[in-house]
């Protein structure tokens, strides 16, 4: 400890690293600070409890100094107080005597440490007053019956010389000497006659009273003096054994050579060897290899060992602890030169960082890695893919940029609650890792959106493999709170540098093959394609001008109409919007609506499109229903009620000519908010239709639960459903019965033949929507071609369904109007093709398609709806070619 005082001063005085204490400020406060209370005169006496520890300190050096001369004072006692009592009445003498030693002897039980531990001082000074006050009434008690006056001289020597010795080592504790005087004083004066001797002692022990009270004071001051001084003196000790023994600060110090004269033992023995074995080693042996900088980085030649040799100071050098945990220092340090400048060592001071780099390497993994799943983040992943494309001279390498994009997630979150999603993306992100393998680098963009950088080469069909792998991966069930949850993913291909030499055009155009991904019906792949841009910049124009027109009354609505199927008489009509764009003409919902809720139009679109179908509805000369479709995002409004009673009011339509269609979508997000809607609209009187049934999240369930008037068959299941080769039929007449069970009715959507229009008789539906009987009129032709008027309405479809074509999946390019668009063919025959196009086609036009694969031939577009086209060949072709084995294009 006294090293380690002396290092610790050393480098306090000496250090340059260490700033010296500013000593007109120490002064200062010094002169603000509280001045020392002056101690009262009971705790002068000993006989008041102080709050200052150091008169406490004082007190105790007292009682310390009185047990040490007490032995000689019981000895006097016995001594001088014997002849006393032998030469005086024997009773009274004897028992005085006896008193007199054992009170002498009860002292040397408060000075035993059990006693002295448990009773504080000012009490143990009290109960020594109250003994010596005994002693000094029991001296009186002998002096009395003395009568010879030459014995009573000789006895007063005797008496004298014993009270010299009592009061001397009274003096110690003032209250005790005062107690002892004061008794004897008054005993004597009691006992015996007044005489000459007896005043003469009253002034003496007056005087001693004074004296020893001033002489207690003095004492006492010198004392507390002194104990201010020794703990003091002491505090830089207690301080620096302090810093030792907890390890936050250690000291150390070599002599000229570098080895080590002293280290903190503790320091020591976590190195594996006492600290008098660490003493003549190198201090460079405390290390485990090269020291870095406060930064964190290499400081080059500037190890422990340079700065030694070369008699440099050095501060905050971090050093690996030359021990098996991984341990870090931080170690300062100073040469010292003796008074003829000669070097003596080096001494400094040592601290511990483990835990402070343990906290900035978690920050750097949090700055780096996402904290829920674990992957890179949008930081490290942008990396990554830096580092994946760059090459030598600023060339760009091959890579491989996956954006992944979960489908379905949402509807987790919202069902089960985000510990539910938290805990579904830790899955996917171990499926994810585990498709990839050492393949790439996985990270996560935020939400449920992922990314995969492949660096190096890939063929296409790899590519191709690895992301069906992907997306059947992620796409198998998971177990969540003991529930089974499916979610699917869409995954969006570019390929560096052909679709992209930089990160930022690369992650962009794989954002555009994921965009297409999902527009594509999810749960598959796409590869960047050129013409991607194009159908970007379609829809960013579209999105504006879709704003444009609808502050401008430019939207306008069209009416099919919905027939019974056993009278064939018109019940209503279904609105449907329509947008004739300026420049690109003619604009198919199944475009612009997706546009429109993905940029919160969607509202204002739905609120216009309801009113303006109430105030048509309202001038008909029949009470027929309108039906207005709804979007989830515009029923999920908990406003969206009171909307409806408003336009209802404003425009006068009864509420059971309204009917609003909603998809499955609005039954994805199960929560009280969607009951209260239904009970909502139901109470206002509006009918509830449920639109496209079975093609989305089917479920049982919300059908008994929500108070639905008709469910509408999808038209996927209408067409078709007459050729025999399909389930169609038994599933229209599955919904049918099931309908009829619930008291709901059936609306058959798509039919466009009169033998489907037959069929769907036979299987009991009780409404038919299709072109059937006419594709969607203006409010204008309603009354004259739809049966207004009790006329049956007009019949312009087949008489029976087209011929067998064959399904296929087939890329094609379609030059159409000046424009060369992307196609998928979905199926073929001879006479002609369905297939998806990016945007609307205007029917009449004509095309030439480009078939993957096939031949080259002219069509022309006969119908549109929702994306998906049909095209009538000018001539037949055959279909020899789908026959044909193609060998596989690997495209690098």
């Amino acid at each position: 400890m006294q090293a380690a005082l002396r290092l610790g001063l050393q480098f306090a005085v000496h250090s340059s690293v260490v700033k010296k204490p500013d000593q007109t400020l120490i002064k200062s406060e010094s002169r603000q600070g509280d001045a020392p209370r002056r101690p009262s005169p009971a705790v002068i006496m000993g006989v008041a409890r102080s709050g200052d520890p150091n008169d406490c300190d004082a007190l105790e050096q007292r009682l310390a100094g009185f047990a040490r001369l007490w032995p000689a004072a019981v000895l006097s006692i016995v001594i001088g107080n014997a002849p006393i009592a032998l030469s005086a009445d024997f009773v009274v003498s004897i028992v005085a005597l006896l008193g007199s030693i054992i009170l002498s002897l009860l002292p040397f039980g408060l000075f035993m440490p059990r006693i002295a531990r448990r009773i504080r001082p000012h009490y143990r000074v009290m109960i020594l007053a109250g003994i010596s006050a005994g002693l000094g009434m029991m001296t009186a008690l002998m002096v009395d019956p003395i009568d010879a006056r030459t014995t009573m001289w000789t006895m007063a020597l005797l008496l004298g010389a014993t009270s010299i010795v009592v009061v001397t080592t009274l003096s110690r504790l003032p209250m005790a000497l005062a107690g002892y005087s004061g008794a004897l004083l008054g005993g004597m004066m009691l006992l015996s006659e007044s005489s000459v001797a007896t005043w003469i002692l009253v002034p003496v022990l007056a005087c001693v009273i004074i004296v020893t009270f001033a002489i207690a004071r003095a004492d006492f001051t010198i004392a507390r003096s002194l104990s201010q001084a020794l703990e003091e003196s002491s505090r830089p000790s207690r301080l620096l054994g302090e810093l030792e023994q907890t390890g936050s600060v250690w000291f150390w110090e070599t002599d000229r050579r570098g080895r080590l004269t002293y280290i903190t033992p503790k320091i020591a023995l976590s190195l594996g060897v006492a600290d008098t074995d660490m003493v003549g080693r190198s201090l460079a042996t405390i290390a485990a290899d090269n020291p870095k900088s406060e930064s964190g980085g290499p400081v080059g030649e500037r190890t422990l060992p340079f700065f030694l040799s070369t008699q440099t100071a050095f501060n905050d050098l971090s050093v690996r602890a030359n021990m098996n945990e991984e341990r870090w220092w931080s170690l300062s340090g100073r040469p010292v030169y003796d008074k003829f400048d000669q070097l003596r060592g080096f001494i400094g001071t040592g601290s511990d960082l483990t835990e402070i780099r343990r906290s900035e390497a978690e920050v750097s993994r949090l700055a780096r890695f996402d904290p829920l799943t674990g992957l890179a983040n949008r930081a490290e992943i942008g990396n990554l893919l830096r580092q994946a494309m760059q090459g030598q001279a600023g060339a760009s390498r091959s890579a491989t940029l996956f954006l992944i994009d979960l489908d379905r997630f949402k509807n987790v979150n919202d069902t089960m609650g985000h510990p539910a999603g938290d805990a579904l993306l830790k899955q996917v992100s171990k499926r994810l890792v585990q498709a990839i393998g050492a393949n790439g680098h996985v990270g996560r963009l935020g939400g449920d959106d992922f990314v995969v950088v492949l660096p190096g080469n890939a063929t296409r069909g790899r590519l191709e493999s690895l992301a069906k792998s992907l997306i059947e991966s992620v796409s198998r069930p998971y177990i969540i709170d003991s529930q089974q949850v499916t979610i699917g993913t869409s995954v969006g291909i570019a390929v560096a540098p052909d679709d992209g030499r930089t990160v930022d055009d690369l992650t962009r155009n794989a954002d555009l093959a994921l965009y297409a991904a999902k527009a594509a019906g999810r749960g598959v792949h796409y590869f960047y394609e050129p013409a991607m841009h194009e159908s970007a910049n379609r829809r960013r124009e579209i999105e504006a001008d879709l704003a444009d027109a609808l502050d401008l009354n430019c939207l306008r609505l069209v009416y099919q109409p919905v027939v019974t199927c056993k009278t064939e008489r018109v019940t209503g009509f279904e609105a449907l919007l329509r947008w004739t764009h300026p420049v690109h003409g003619p604009i198919s919902p199944a475009e612009f609506i997706p546009i429109a809720e993905e940029s919160s139009l969607i509202e204002r679109i739905g609120e216009w499109v309801m009113r303006r179908a109430c105030e048509e509805a309202q001038s008909w000369n029949v009470p027929a229903r309108v039906a207005v479709n709804v979007s989830p995002i515009q029923f999920a409004n908990p406003a969206f009620p009171t909307l409806v009673a408003q336009i209802l009011a404003q425009t006068g339509l009864a509420a059971d000519r309204l009917e609003l269609e909603i998809t499955e979508g609005v039954f994805i997000a199960e929560n009280a908010n969607a009951e209260r809607q239904f009970e909502t609209l139901k109470r206002i009187g509006v009918r509830l239709a449920l639109d496209d049934f079975g093609t989305g999240y089917s479920s049982l369930g919300y059908l008994q639960r929500a108070p639905l008037n008709k469910i509408k068959i999808d038209q996927s299941f209408v067409r078709g459903a007459t050729l025999g080769n399909n389930q169609n039929a038994a599933i229209i007449r599955s919904i049918v019965t099931l309908a009829e069970a619930l008291g709901m009715e059936t609306t058959a959507e798509g039919a466009e033949t009169e033998d489907e229009i037959t069929l769907i008789r036979e299987l009991g539906c009780s409404h038919i929507q299709g072109y059937y009987y006419g594709p969607p009129l203006e409010v204008a032709d309603l009354a004259e071609k739809m049966g207004l008027y009790g006329s049956e309405p007009s019949k312009v479809g087949h008489k029976t369904s087209r011929a067998p074509r064959l399904s296929v999946l087939r890329r094609a390019q379609v030059r159409v109007d000046g424009a060369v668009l992307p196609a998928r063919l979905r199926n073929v025959s001879q006479a002609g093709t369905m297939i998806e196009l990016p945007r609307y086609v205007a029917p009449g036009e004509v095309a030439e398609i480009e078939i993957q694969d096939g031949p080259v031939v002219r069509a022309r577009v006969v119908w549109w709806s929702e994306n998906r086209c049909g095209l009538a060949f000018d001539e037949e072709i055959s279909l020899d070619w789908l026959k044909v084995e193609r060998p596989h294009r690997a495209v690098a």
